[in-house]
């Protein structure tokens, strides 16, 4: 499987105190609008893309067609090596097709600039991995407060905005541990916090729960399909059919083609 760039968070960051949060049962279903179900947000159309490997050519996405719709929850299965992370990174602005076209509602991904495809990815996409990626130095709400640094917003704002986003995943009484008071479930709790603070439109999520026991992985994926229902898109690449069970639709990457997965 080619690797998928992981973006690291900034480390100048200058820890703030935590301010007061709410208990930790407090519901809070305002980060994101409802997403019908009949807007395509994602329209591939012949995208194909190619790796030039020593004197070989690579291909692990071949003329795929997809639609995506806002709204849904999705998962892609396929053998290792087999274009899924390819794939998460061209539905993620990380990367531009060979070939065919990729629209993201309104921008034409293939085509946008560098200076495009940035502004999609810090304002309009969250991304979470199968490695949490967190400051071991910081707190959890410090974390979840870097992905808010570059928007100007104020620091009452910000505060808000991070302290709604730990109480959506469960961290409220959490938000000052550190990485190595956090178990695993815990810190990906985080890391999902900090991919859905800034209100993306879609959270894209390589082996999210790979890192994780049963019991854990099952916590996250309750997780995830909460954040569906509050009208969050999900697309998920997984290797576990525990994770690809739990989506509207599941997909199968083999042989550079999306197949719909039946079983």
């Amino acid at each position: 499987m080619t690797p998928t760039p992981t973006p690291v968070p900034e480390t100048s960051v200058s820890p703030t105190a935590v301010p007061p949060v709410a208990a930790p049962d407090t519901v809070v279903t305002t980060i994101f609008p409802a997403a019908p179900r009949t807007k395509a947000l994602y329209d591939l159309s012949g995208v194909t893309r190619t790796y030039r490997r020593g004197p070989h050519d690579i291909t692990p996405l071949d003329g795929v067609d997809l639609t995506l719709e806002a709204g849904e929850f999705v998962t892609i299965q396929g053998p290792t090596g087999g274009g899924k992370s390819t794939l998460l990174q061209l539905l993620g602005a990380l990367d531009r097709p060979t070939a065919g076209t990729i629209r993201f509602g309104d921008v034409d991904l293939s085509s946008a600039s560098d200076a495009q495809l940035t502004k999609v990815r810090s304002t309009r996409i969250g991304f979470v991995f199968q490695q949490f990626n967190l400051i071991p130095t910081l707190t959890a709400h410090e974390n979840v407060d870097v992905a808010l640094e570059s928007r100007g917003l104020s620091r009452a704002d910000r505060r808000e905005r991070v302290g709604e986003a730990l109480r959506k995943v469960g961290l409220a009484d959490r938000a000052g541990h550190r990485q190595g008071e956090l178990s695993g479930g815990q810190q990906q709790r985080v890391a999902i916090a900090r991919a859905i603070v800034a209100s993306p439109e879609v959270l894209l999520a390589d082996e999210p729960t790979g890192n994780l026991d049963e019991a854990m992985r099952d916590e996250i994926l309750d997780l995830l399909q909460q954040l569906n229902a509050d009208g969050l898109t999900i697309v998920a690449v997984t290797h576990d059919s525990a994770v690809a069970t739990r989506a509207d639709r599941r997909l199968r990457l083999d042989g550079g083609k999306v197949h719909v997965d039946a079983s």
